[in-house]
């Protein structure tokens, strides 16, 4: 299995030695964890591993043996169930430590910090401040749903007995303190593996809400997952040719004008701040241009 994640058409792949491991195979996994990390090629991918939570006896032996034994190929930790910021913090401080022993760049190894009940959504501001190494903010659906006491046992789906969607709250506020402290926020799994089409519709939810991704359980889930976080073509390019259109139009050969019309649509500072998250997403996905601008004319197919 670690052989093959080597290979997947993933941005990150994260190593677990939370609840994917048995209590009596923690001590194996983490080797092999270590192993993988130092022996394996990895390529582009942003290499995490997943310690147990701070409530376990495992957690420190899980950061200190992975870090001692592969730090230099190591890009972040995900802390699971966090609830306070004091756990980020402690987080941060062993790392520090170990880097600082190790010889490893300080603040080098990231923290991904995964909501997963009440408690740290209450404190989920404070979390994603904790620390500058904070990278990313995860909503873990399973353990959210069992917190609460949820009548359901499909994770991350809505509900026929509630007229809505159960997890928009828990979206929108993770999100919202992600943002606010210019951290990325990453959807959690949806275990229905053999179930593509309605892993995008989950995944639909959260995308068009604005998040970076979600996490994938199966290599069938890549693909559309890949698809449904980056922009339609359409909106590809349309968002490039606003940025093309406002960058002229405020020029002086475009007049100096701060809004402007692109077709039937005025286009202004707020259209350019809209496009560029478009674009941004477009160009990280390798989605290529079709449309170029032409000042004052139709925009110019091909």
């Amino acid at each position: 299995m670690l052989d093959k994640a080597q290979d997947l058409a993933a941005d990150q792949v994260f190593l677990d030695l939370e609840d994917a491991v048995a209590p009596s195979a923690k001590p194996a996994a983490r080797k092999n964890i270590v192993a993988a990390l130092s022996t394996g090629d990895w390529g582009p991918r942003i290499r995490t591993v997943r310690v147990n939570d701070l409530t376990t006896p495992w957690t420190y032996r899980d950061v200190i043996d992975v870090v001692e034994g592969a730090g230099a190929h190591l890009d972040c930790i995900m802390l699971p169930k966090v609830q306070s910021a004091t756990q980020v913090a402690w987080l941060d401080l062993t790392l520090r430590q170990l880097e600082q022993t190790l010889g490893l760049p300080v603040g080098g190894i990231g923290i991904e910090a995964q909501i997963e009940n009440a408690a740290g959504l209450v404190n989920v501001d404070a979390i994603a401040a904790a620390s500058p190494r904070v990278e990313t903010i995860i909503f873990g659906p399973a353990d959210f749903m069992a917190s609460l006491n949820m009548k359901s046992l499909v994770v991350g789906a809505l509900h026929p007995d509630y007229p809505g969607d159960p997890f928009h709250y828990i979206l929108m506020r993770i999100l919202m303190a992600a943002r606010m402290h210019d951290r990325q926020a990453i959807d959690g799994p949806y275990l229905q593996i053999r179930d593509v089409a309605g892993f995008r519709a989950v995944a639909a939810r959260s995308a068009a809400l604005g998040y970076d991704g979600k996490w994938v359980l199966h290599p069938g889930q890549i693909e559309a997952a890949n698809e449904v976080y980056a922009p339609a073509q359409e909106d590809y390019d349309r968002a490039e040719l606003i940025l093309d259109a406002y960058e002229y139009y405020t020029s002086e050969a475009g007049g100096q004008r701060g809004a402007a019309m692109l077709g039937d649509e005025m286009i202004d500072e707020a259209s350019r701040k809209m496009a560029l998250v478009v674009a941004a997403k477009g160009r990280a996905a390798g989605l290529a241009r079709t449309t170029r601008f032409t000042p004052d004319q139709v925009p110019d197919q091909g």
